[in-house]
Formats: C-alpha cells, sequence, structure tokens
C-alpha cells in the first residue's frame, strides 16, 4: 500500500496542466497498490481547486491558503510543503518537473532528508519501492532506477504522463501556515507577465521551433503564423537565442526547457545532440531542413528536406484547409 504525496502547482489561482498529470500519475501507483493520493495546494484564494483535483483522483487535499503565500516563495512554499511531507510521511512525492518544481523539490528534499530524481517520464510501484525511467546522455538512452528512500522523491516531466479524470475521495484539509522572517526573507514587490496569446512552451501540444537555418529574427513570422494557424506555442534552439532571435524564455534543449509535445516541428534546426535533448520524448517529430544530412532527421518521424522559407508557408496553407473542414 503506498501513500503519494502530490504537489499540485497553480499559478494566478489556477491549476497547472501538469499539476493534473501528475495527481493521475500518483492515482495509477495508488491504485496499483491500495494506496491513497494526497495532493497539496499552496497559495492565496486557492481553496476554491479542491474540486478539480478530487476529479483526478486526489483522496485527502491539503490546502495551505494564506496571504503570505500569495506570491510564489522558494523558502515559503517550501517550508510548508516539507511541514506538510513530515506529517503525512508518504512513500512517494511527486513534482511537476517545470521551473517551480525544479526549484521546490531538491528545497523540500533537503528538509525532509531525502533525495530527488528529476526529469521523470515513466513511473510505477514495485513491491516495496518506487521504480522510475529518466532520459540520461542528453536523451541518447534511458535509465531505469529503484529508488528505495522514503519518501522516494521526483520532478515528473511535463505533457509524458497522462491526466484522466477517475474520481478520488476529495477530503479537504485546511494546514496551519506558521512562517518565519526567514522563510520570508525574499518579497515580491511587482510582477511583469508577458503574454504572446500563444500557449506556455511547456504545456504546449504543438511546438514549431525555429534555429540558425531561420537567418535572422525579421523571419520568424514565417513560422509563427503556422503556429498561430495550429494553436502552438513558438521555441527556437540554442543558436537563435545565442543570435538574439529570440528571448531565451523560448529556448528548447538541454540549457533551455524539456518539452513533450504531441507534435514537434523543427524547422532550420540542424539538430544538436543538447536540442534533442529538450524535445526528444516528443510524440512526433517533424523536420524541415535543407540539408539532407542533418541530424535532425534521425529522429524525425516525418522529414521534408527543402528550404523552409517555402515549405512552412505550403504547410501553413495545408493546415488552414484542413481547419476548415
Amino acid at each position: 500500500m503506498a501513500k503519494i504525496f502530490v504537489f499540485a502547482e497553480q499559478r494566478g489561482n489556477g491549476l497547472k496542466s501538469y499539476a493534473l498529470e501528475a495527481v493521475s500519475a500518483g492515482r495509477k501507483i495508488a491504485d496499483a497498490t491500495g494506496g491513497e493520493v494526497i495532493a497539496c495546494l499552496v497559495g492565496n484564494g486557492v481553496s476554491n481547486l479542491t474540486g478539480q483535483l478530487a476529479k483526478f483522483g486526489a483522496d485527502k487535499i491539503l490546502v495551505a491558503d494564506d496571504s503570505q503565500l500569495a506570491a510564489y516563495s522558494p523558502a515559503g512554499y517550501s517550508t510548508v510543503i516539507a511541514d506538510a511531507v513530515k506529517t503525512e510521511a508518504p512513500d512517494v512525492v511527486f513534482f511537476s518537473a517545470s521551473a517551480m518544481g525544479r526549484e521546490l523539490a531538491p528545497l523540500v528534499a533537503i528538509k525532509t532528508n531525502t533525495s530527488v530524481v528529476a526529469d521523470v517520464v515513466g513511473a510505477e510501484w514495485q513491491g516495496d519501492h518506487l521504480q522510475i525511467k529518466r532520459p540520461v546522455y542528453a536523451g541518447k538512452a534511458y535509465l531505469k532506477i529503484a529508488v528505495k528512500a522514503k519518501p522516494a522523491m521526483a520532478t515528473l516531466r511535463p505533457n509524458v504522463f497522462p491526466a484522466s479524470e477517475k474520481a478520488g475521495a476529495g477530503q479537504v484539509q485546511e494546514l496551519a501556515v506558521t512562517l518565519s522572517e526567514k522563510d520570508l526573507n525574499v518579497k515580491v514587490i511587482a510582477t511583469e507577465m508577458k503574454s504572446s496569446g500563444r500557449p506556455e512552451l511547456t504545456e504546449a501540444h504543438i511546438i514549431v521551433s525555429g534555429g540558425r537555418g531561420m537567418g535572422g529574427p525579421e523571419n520568424y513570422p514565417v513560422i509563427e503564423a503556422l503556429a498561430d494557424t495550429l494553436g502552438a506555442a513558438v521555441g527556437a534552439s540554442r543558436a537563435a537565442v545565442d543570435a538574439g532571435w529570440r528571448p531565451h524564455s523560448d529556448q528548447v534543449g538541454q540549457t533551455g526547457k524539456t518539452v513533450s509535445p504531441n507534435l514537434y516541428i523543427a524547422c532550420g534546426i540542424s539538430g544538436a545532440i543538447q536540442h534533442l535533448a529538450g524535445m526528444s520524448s516528443s510524440k512526433y517529430i517533424v523536420a524541415v531542413n535543407k540539408d539532407p544530412e542533418a541530424p535532425i532527421f534521425k529522429v524525425a518521424d516525418y522529414g521534408i528536406v527543402g528550404d523552409l522559407f517555402e515549405v512552412v508557408p505550403e504547410m501553413d496553407k495545408a493546415a488552414k484547409q484542413l481547419l476548415e473542414k
């Protein structure tokens, strides 16, 4: 019987899609072992999110709803979560491998005297321990690890674990929030949000990315048009980011964001191993490149050898025709 603890990440008082994926992953393990899923909500004005967590499998929902937690604070959030983990004594703790999850997981691990396995793409219960699967060597191979530490802590790669509705008991429990000045030594005085109207890169089901072959920032409207037609996010290779053509927030790869969309369209991207590390787990990969020897074609499900400035507009035209039908 395994007790699964899941940090349910929210932003702007809305649950992130990968929070529901993590709860569903926990539900699957709990069902296999006769265990339970405990979801933990942290923030201010987040109590209305408990019903959604119950719908996706949470048996117990711990709610730390306090004005001190209105702005994300690594020290404050990790203290609240660590205290809850110590009280519940779960076998497994899941975070999402998001920017917030990657920061919080090691902080909570330190405070609960355990270790954390990052960027997990598979997890199941084996007898008395968690067995996980994660990529190694920049995505060229996968490693299976028996995690026997208690609690076993891991960050789950977004868009890999399917979120499926399967109702849990949904018992809600309020957490008393007691934070010291040390826990709140960093204060957020203002937040500026940039919005392009497109999906966030790590949550997007479709991504259209451009690399060095784009030739310059003035040419990105070519792939942005296709992205907008498909309702996709726009990404970039490190070469494009280093050249100043796109912001770092758009970078996909080992030193950027790791993504797992249903469809990844790589335009003018050669396919350096560092880039493949960030997108090789995509369900389908389409590559457009003039060089027939480009490494990207080795991982692509579909490859088009040609000038992206001729190919991508035709793809956009075809996509619009299909979507209109």
